[in-house]
């Protein structure tokens, strides 16, 4: 890994360009306003969407790049005008950080949707106007990092019995399952669940959904899982047997695919009972095949979810902790996560979720490189 000085003294885990894997970087982050929370950053889970950014995939990035979007801290430092936060506090930052705050969605509490365009934690152009304007134009970067300074409607409060590591990888993952079940299931009415995909996404939709009370079905490329979805009270139909398939068909309520890679869900929907909603969650940059007449013939709802509002995502906080839930991970050190990316790559990472324990990060080699590249914020 080189380091790359830049900034404040902030420093981070960074992609400087398309597929160049991780670097050691230094960045600035803004001053601490009179809305704000500056947070010391503890942990920081990987997600997939993260390996995406990286990679360019998704054409939207901006290099160099510090992803990173499942944050837990301390609070180290509070704006004048901030009450709901102190030193000290244990807090989350979740998968964006800005909002227009005067829209629809804004209003009622769901900024993941702002129809003006929520300011993403990496890879999003700082908004004017909303107290840091000497940032506009720089791109944000993510929780990959020592430290980060939020707005307090962007900062979660951690339940005392959640554990920090814990905490984090709900911050995506947890919030991303936790937000359609709530729509379907508590809100819903809805019982019989499908999850297509049993990764770190999938198995924490498992986990939650039972704690609401749901029959759940784990699809699965083959049967080589079953044995971990019953452990977690699910069944598992492998979606590459066809007999299977058939007899899970008119089976379910709602699906919730999780798969973030290009894959035939039309046999998969067939489960779903006639007016059965299927939920993409996996954030697949390709188009895919889906027909027209098997949503017709059944009257099936097909949706987007992404992730949840600030008071959703502290709903979620407090249903995991009461339910004891976090997703399977393991903490690992700032020298392992290109390793880890790598495995997410190859498709040869373990079940679960990999954290990054930040405190490691100053044991990651330095070198002399440096850049002035004004887009390192």
């Amino acid at each position: 890994m080189a380091t790359i000085k830049h900034g404040n003294g902030t420093l981070g885990l960074g992609a400087l360009s398309k597929d160049s894997g991780l670097h050691k970087v230094e960045i600035g982050r803004p001053a601490t306003g009179p809305n704000d929370v500056a947070v010391d950053i503890q942990f920081c889970g990987m997600c997939h969407s993260d390996l995406h950014a990286t990679n360019g995939e998704w054409g939207i990035e901006s290099f160099p790049l510090i992803p990173g979007h499942e944050i837990a801290g301390v609070v180290r430092e509070v704006g004048s005008k901030v009450t709901k936060f102190q030193v000290g506090d244990r807090v989350g930052v979740g998968c964006f950080v800005e909002s227009c705050s005067t829209c629809v969605e804004c209003k009622r509490g769901e900024q993941n949707i702002c129809r003006n365009g929520c300011c993403q934690t990496y890879s999003s152009m700082y908004p004017e106007g909303k107290g840091h304007d000497e940032c506009a134009g720089y791109h944000t970067n993510g929780g990959y990092s020592s430290n980060i300074t939020v707005r307090d409607e962007f900062v979660l409060k951690l339940p005392d019995n959640l554990e920090s590591h814990a905490a984090a990888p709900l911050l995506c993952a947890g919030i991303t399952m936790f937000s359609p079940l709530n729509r379907h299931v508590l809100k819903g009415g809805k019982t019989r669940v499908g999850v297509v995909g049993f990764g770190g996404l999938g198995q924490t939709g498992v986990k939650i959904a039972k704690a609401m009370g749901c029959e759940v079905t784990v699809f699965s490329r083959s049967n080589s899982k079953k044995e971990a979805a019953e452990k977690l009270g699910a069944k598992l139909v492998a979606h590459s047997d066809e007999e299977a398939l058939k007899a899970a068909a008119n089976s379910l309520e709602v699906i919730l695919d999780t798969v973030a890679v290009p894959h035939d869900v039309n046999p998969i929907m067939a489960c779903l009972e006639p007016a059965g909603a299927y939920v993409c969650i996996g954030a697949i940059p390709q188009a895919m095949e889906i027909s027209p007449f098997a949503l017709i013939v059944k009257n099936l709802q097909l949706e987007g979810s992404l992730v949840g509002g600030i008071p959703e995502t502290q709903q979620m906080l407090e249903f995991c902790s009461k339910h004891n839930i976090a997703p399977d991970y393991k903490v690992i050190k700032a020298s392992e996560a290109n390793a880890q990316f790598k495995a997410l790559q190859d498709g040869t990472a373990a079940i679960g979720r990999a954290v990054i324990d930040m405190s490691t990060l100053k044991d990651v080699m330095l070198t002399t490189e440096s850049t002035n590249d004004p887009r390192v914020r």
